[in-house]
């Protein structure tokens, strides 16, 4: 890890100076760092790693006009900033369902988007494998963007500027789809939550100090719930039924992608990360509150074929024996995971 934290930094300072020589904005705007830039040290290894679309301040800012732009989408309504908004961890306030092109819903509540760089697979069912890819899913989903690739490409080559951007970002034209997919990448890769005061506990700096509460309430996490959300980045990144129903005909969740009986109603285990700002919850987005979430882990849970073992109690009703107390501990530390430097950073906001 420390040998590619170094590559990374690297790679980072020569990007530098070459994009202060030739580009216009990097002229005027005072110097700064790319956004996830560096491998936080509580964090794993990442799964993208940087050299494989090395971050420069061209290609992030190129990838975050397009993230906001609704020209992605047929009717150019709908950009991927309207579902992912940013002052929620890129989630979708108090949307339960995605709304896409002609106010169609989703059956999914938009997932947050953050710490891409170290997840194997995106979506809630496992849909897309790489971080690359992960935006033709939106895209051409008839409920969400409903574009097509070519689409997209023939907007974007019409429009001199951002030919002219693509061309300085990767020496070439006519803009291709490698390279709104890498240029797409470079915000989302960017996209990394790893100051909450969780963090500053971990990694023992100024400003970790935790409640007793708080305290407790990490001690219950990790005694109850660290078998699905695990980690650093708080998920075991499988994919789980936690009993929301006894059947799933609305949505099979990854069996919709496996074909498999056995992976009916299971549903991708989200990271806790910046939990308290993401509401609604679930792969459906039916809980308001994370009270409700702790209510039906203790009590609330639903039977049936592929529940997940985990969450089996032999005798007695499925779940996680949760008292009171503990749910109100649990909720305290849940609290430290919020990373506000993440949802104030203006260089992830529009511009």
């Amino acid at each position: 890890m420390f040998r590619n934290r170094l590559v990374w930094l690297a790679l980072v300072g020569l990007a530098g100076p070459l994009l202060a020589a030739c580009t216009p904005d990097a002229d005027v705007a005072p110097a700064w760092e790319v956004p996830g830039a560096t491998v936080p040290v509580n964090f794993p290894a990442p799964v993208y790693p940087v050299d494989q679309n090395p971050p420069t301040r061209e290609a992030f800012e190129l990838g975050r006009t397009l993230f906001y732009d609704p020209r992605l989408s047929r009717t150019g309504d709908i950009s991927c900033g309207s579902c992912h908004q940013q002052f929620v961890a890129f989630a979708h306030q108090d949307h339960r369902l995605s709304h896409g092109v002609d106010n169609r819903l989703s059956t999914r509540n938009a997932p947050a988007l953050q710490n891409l760089r170290w997840r194997r697979e995106l979506l809630w069912d496992g849909g897309a494998k790489h971080l690359e890819t992960m935006p033709l899913a939106p895209i051409t989903n008839p409920v969400e963007m409903d574009e097509t690739l070519d689409g997209v490409l023939a907007k974007l080559n019409a429009d001199p500027t951002y030919q002219r951007r693509f061309e300085q970002v990767f020496g070439r034209k006519p803009i291709d789809s490698q390279q709104l997919l890498k240029a797409l990448a470079q915000f989302t890769a960017a996209l990394t939550s790893s100051n909450s005061r969780y963090d500053k506990h971990a990694r023992r700096e100024a400003g970790g100090e935790l409640s007793a509460a708080e305290l407790r309430g990490l001690a219950v996490l990790r005694q109850k719930c660290a078998s699905c959300h695990a980690g650093e980045l708080f998920t075991d990144e499988s994919y789980r039924n936690n009993g929301l129903d006894a059947a799933f005909a609305a949505d099979s969740g990854r069996a919709g992608i496996t074909g498999r009986p056995q992976d009916v109603g299971r549903f991708k285990v989200p990271s806790l990360r910046n939990v308290a700002l993401t509401a609604p919850y679930m792969h459906d987005g039916r809980f308001r509150n994370l009270r409700e979430v702790l209510d039906h882990y203790a009590g609330g849970m639903v039977e049936s074929a592929t529940l997940d073992a985990q969450l089996r109690q032999s005798g007695s009703q499925p779940g996680i024996a949760l008292t009171e107390a503990e749910k109100t501990d649990l909720l305290a530390f849940l609290a430290t995971l919020t990373d506000e430097a993440f949802v104030r950073d203006p260089r992830l906001a529009e511009q």
